[in-house]
């Protein structure tokens, strides 16, 4: 039934069969920190500007839809075999073999490197709106605050595991609501104060600029819904973990619909086609709401960043670190985690100040990186495990769906790919490196 290649990929240290101790809240709380981060709706505004109100809203509603099925879907297939599937790339590999390992590491790797540095260019430009508000005429740019935030998350990468994480991203969810509640109510403030007539809802641009606009929101819509580690939440549960799960990413996204949807909506409404990909920046008055929003992405962005560094953490941890080396050297791993940690941190840093291009990274990286782990791959890997129902009419039912969402995403990610490449050239044709945007 399922394929038994000769080439196999590494082993990954099984945790203890006794599973997980999260329980569903712990699970809504990693899921909505790993989504509903400010870098992820901040720029759904500008992707409904890009798409109009009619293309916009259809596809806003209809990728949160698709992403909450294919997470259930997900959550369905834990122990699908009778076996203990602790990470996505363990998961694709018990259901697809080697390939399927393979290409969700390099998807996930993708999804992880592509969100931090758009993460860490979000986070940097929220730091230096603060700093702004307290001095007007300082010299610090944004730059300086990019390398701040990458130093806080070097000392938060020490925490050894997802669960370990659990509080601070508690209050990483809290963040998320008060993020959107702020910046929801000064939006509809800065709208109501605009001249309506003066605010415009057409598209802008020549035809081809319109269709690579296009194609680059759909990359962005897809990057709002990005949760690459669905599986690695699950095994921090305890049993019932299925169950668990599903009350976790239910509860998650009722958050997520309440944040993203109202969001999206206001923005575009109050600035129309002139609105910023990061909604902060289109913001105007009153002030100090606004360093609050700047003080709420900042928080949640930090958990949201730790979440998505694991998956790279893993395979250096697979590959360096062991118990044996841990009884004789006690020191040992911390050392070692303390270096790759550094590398991993200074590699994304440095990119994220040298290409601040947030919007352009936010793009790629849900074409890429999220699009495939989160539409495509949980409804081919879900008929291909054989879980399919014995009524024939909702059998056939469900295959039609996860074949039409398979199909249209890898449309989407072909799509947003092409835009997203297109503007980061020409940003690079306008900015200089390490440009202070």
């Amino acid at each position: 039934m399922l394929s038994d290649l000769p080439n196999t990929p590494p082993p990954e240290e099984e945790e203890e069969e006794g599973g997980g101790r999260g329980t569903w809240k712990h699970a809504a709380f990693h899921v909505a920190t790993t989504i509903a981060t400010p870098a992820a709706y901040a720029p759904l505004p500008f992707a409904l500007a890009s798409l109009g109100w009619p293309l916009g809203v259809s596809s806003l509603v209809t990728a949160t839809l698709a992403t909450w099925y294919s997470s259930f879907l997900i959550a369905s297939l834990w122990r699908w075999n009778g076996k203990k599937h602790i990470t996505y790339r363990k998961l694709a590999d018990s259901i697809f073999g080697f390939w399927g390992y393979w290409s969700v590491a390099f998807f996930q790797q993708v999804a992880s490197l592509g969100n931090n540095i758009a993460i860490q260019i979000a986070a940097g430009s929220s730091l230096k709106a603060v700093y702004k508000y307290f001095r007007e005429d300082g010299t610090l740019t944004l730059q300086h605050f990019i390398i701040f935030f990458g130093a806080f998350e070097l000392v938060l990468s020490q925490l050894p595991t997802i669960h370990s994480l659990r509080w601070v991203n508690a209050l990483c969810t809290f963040s998320t609501i008060g993020f959107a509640a702020t910046t929801i109510g000064v939006t509809i403030y800065d709208g109501k104060k605009t001249d309506r007539n003066s605010v415009s809802y057409s598209l802008q641009g020549s035809p081809s600029l319109k269709t690579l606009r296009a194609f680059n929101a759909l990359g962005v819509i897809a990057f709002s819904f990005g949760d690459a580690m669905l599986p690695e939440i699950q095994n921090t549960l305890r049993e019932p973990a299925r169950k668990n799960m599903y009350k976790g990413v239910s509860a998650a996204y009722s958050v997520i619909v309440l944040s993203y949807w109202q969001l999206a909506f206001c923005g575009y409404w109050a600035f129309g086609s002139e609105v910023q990909p990061y909604i902060l920046s289109s913001l105007t008055v009153p002030e100090w709401t606004i360093v609050m929003a700047n003080l709420f992405a900042v928080i949640q962005i930090s958990g949201c960043y730790q979440i998505y560094c694991r998956p790279t953490y893993a395979y250096f941890e697979e590959r360096m670190l062991s118990n044996k080396a841990t009884s004789q050297f006690p020191l040992r791993n911390y050392l070692v985690r303390l270096i790759f940690t550094s590398i991993y941190m200074v590699l994304v840093t440095l990119i994220a100040a040298a290409m601040p291009f947030f919007g352009d990274f936010v793009s790629i990286c849900g074409a890429i990186g999220f699009t495939p782990l989160d539409f495509v791959f949980p409804s081919v890997a879900y008929l291909k495990a054989g879980r399919m129902p014995k009524n024939t009419k909702l059998r056939l039912s469900i295959l039609l769906l996860n074949l039409a969402i398979a199909t249209w995403f890898s449309v989407v990610a072909v799509l947003g790919c092409i835009g997203a490449v297109k503007f980061i050239i020409e940003d690079i044709k306008t900015y200089k490196f390490f440009h202070d945007m």
